[in-house]
């Protein structure tokens, strides 16, 4: 991806966390970004081009600051709780793609354009969460009856509940952090 091209993406994601999709406005970003709104258009086509961009952004960048120390093959159920846990940090990077990606997700319901780009991000992520939770189950740190499909999108939306109560306030980050830990416990059953 060139320099300018992640610059406005990176701005597209800073306006969309502070003023929601509805207060985007192209000739901002472009002042933001620092370029012209017509090289927005060049690279993005239109509005519904640059709001699908920035979220594939956003899910990329989730995906490197969710990279956990834990090795997913020696502990794959230790590799998933730090990766879902990593979802709630209290760091400026981490608040800002929170707050986009449960904008994008919000407007998600009003804007059915955003849904399939929605749907694929959400699924590599809770596809990778099954995964882990697979790989748990052979290596005996999950039970085998577990469903891996069902525990991953539990645990995934959980995540994402959690974080929007943790940003608008209403649930400080340790009780959400605390909550997420039970919830993996309840899901995955005790860690032998």
């Amino acid at each position: 991806m060139s320099r300018r091209r992640t610059v406005i993406l990176e701005a597209a994601a800073r306006a969309v966390a502070q003023r929601g999709i509805r207060g985007l406005r192209v000739e901002e970003l472009a002042e933001d970004a620092g370029v012209s709104t017509s090289l927005i258009y060049y690279h993005f086509q239109d509005r519904a081009g640059l709001l699908t961009h920035t979220l594939e952004f956003i899910s990329t960048r989730a995906e490197q600051y969710t990279e956990p120390a834990t090795d997913p093959e020696t502990d794959p159920r230790g590799h998933l709780e730090e990766m879902l846990l990593l979802e709630l940090q209290d760091t400026p990077v981490v608040i800002e793609n929170s707050t986009a990606w449960g904008e994008l997700r919000a407007t998600a319901v009003f804007q059915p354009e955003l849904r399939e780009h929605l749907h694929t991000a959400t699924a590599r992520w809770t596809d990778y969460a099954a995964d882990l939770i697979d790989r748990a189950q052979r290596h005996g740190s999950v039970p085998p009856g577990t469903s891996a499909e069902d525990a991953a999108d539990r645990l995934t939306a959980l995540v994402e509940g959690l974080s929007k109560r943790w940003l608008s306030g209403t649930l400080p980050l340790d009780r959400a952090r605390e909550l997420l830990r039970g919830a993996l416990t309840a899901e995955l059953g005790p860690r032998p």
